[in-house]
């Protein structure tokens, strides 16, 4: 067998996104991501059940017809862009890096990325979940499938992982970027920071000393080894940074969670209850950014700049505005090589 050669493989990972908006491939989506135990977090029966009796019957319908009003001709926005990342990082990288893009649901799977890495025979592999906060739902639930993965492998060189980027330079930087023609050209009078939204639950189960997590309402105000892996803390963290980078007034702003699925806690406050809040106290042309996506999605360009802009107008709003997510920009590819070439070095 010949040796490996000197080369690194980059593996570049987001959630997934189905192959089509038709039903049919929506639902099977669907039932590959809510199938996950890292997803839903209930004993198996009861997911089993949630799944087939009540979220499998209607919501690929619903689903598919939010996927059709955002589709493009390069087919879903988040693969469409993961794949203009994945080419422009190569380029930046050169010769001696080869990179891949993977999904941990849908295609291309992490397997098919790691099997396509492996045949190059690389002297070491990089992981980058492209998640700036930890949550065991993305980056924990990717991270295990990677693992799982390359125990049925032979030969597997060293593998490092970059972790968590909630406030990292780089991605503030790629962020602001992006944001200031908005917030220049539009002139918002209020600065929405909306972050996936995830179950109370995941946030505790995290928190290392056991009394802190949503203990107190201060709890995500700094970061502490309590609060190191917290969704929550991270989000707050990133909002913080983006603020000092922006230069934005703190109390022009606002964090709110989107998503919400199912009724168990979640974190709060929700995107849906804080806009009327918002427009009562007379906010006309606010912005959102979404920090927690890297590449525009289902939850950015549908949730964001239709179903909340929808309910903007419902309240007498002049205009909610979105700003993109930082996708295949410049800075974030310099960004995004530079993390890789940090962690190969």
């Amino acid at each position: 067998m010949s040796k490996p050669n000197q080369s690194v493989g980059v593996l570049l990972l987001n959630l997934g996104t189905p192959d089509s908006p038709s039903v049919r491939d929506v639902r099977r989506y669907l039932r590959q991501f809510l199938s996950d135990p890292l997803v839903i977090t209930i004993p198996q029966p009861l997911r089993w059940l949630l799944l087939n009796l009540v979220i499998l019957p209607f919501r690929p319908k619903t689903s598919a017809a939010a996927y059709q009003s955002i589709w493009m001709p390069e087919g879903s926005p988040l693969l469409h862009y993961g794949r203009e990342l994945s080419k422009e990082v190569s380029k930046k990288l050169g010769d001696g890096f080869h990179v891949e893009l993977a999904m941990r649901y849908g295609s291309p799977s992490i397997e098919s990325g790691l099997h396509s890495l492996l045949e190059r025979q690389p002297s070491s592999i990089v992981v980058l979940p492209l998640f700036p906060q930890y949550a065991t739902a993305s980056t924990g639930s990717a991270l295990a499938e990677v693992k799982r993965v390359l125990q049925g492998k032979q030969n597997v060189p060293p593998v490092t992982t970059i972790g968590a980027f909630p406030d990292d330079p780089r991605l503030c930087d790629a962020m602001a970027e992006v944001a200031r023609p908005i917030l220049e050209d539009e002139k918002p009078d209020h600065v929405i920071f909306s972050y996936h939204g995830l179950p109370e639950q995941q946030v505790r189960d995290l928190d290392t000393g056991g009394q802190h997590c949503l203990e107190k309402s201060d709890c995500c105000d700094a970061a502490c080894p309590e609060n190191r892996n917290c969704y929550r803390a991270h989000c707050f963290a990133t909002t913080r940074a983006l603020i000092e980078t922006l230069g934005l007034a703190a109390e022009n702003t606002s964090v709110v969670f989107q998503s919400r699925l199912g009724r168990t806690p979640w974190l709060d406050p929700d995107l849906v209850v804080v806009l009327p809040e918002l427009a009562a106290r007379g906010i006309k042309r606010p912005v959102v950014l979404c920090p927690s996506f890297v590449a525009d999605c289902l939850e950015t360009v549908e949730e964001i700049g239709i179903r909340a802009r929808t309910q903007w107008k419902e309240l007498g709003g002049e205009a909610l505005y979105l700003a993109p997510c930082v996708n295949a920009e410049p800075t974030w590819v310099d960004g995004v090589v530079s993390m890789v070439r940090e962690r190969v070095s």
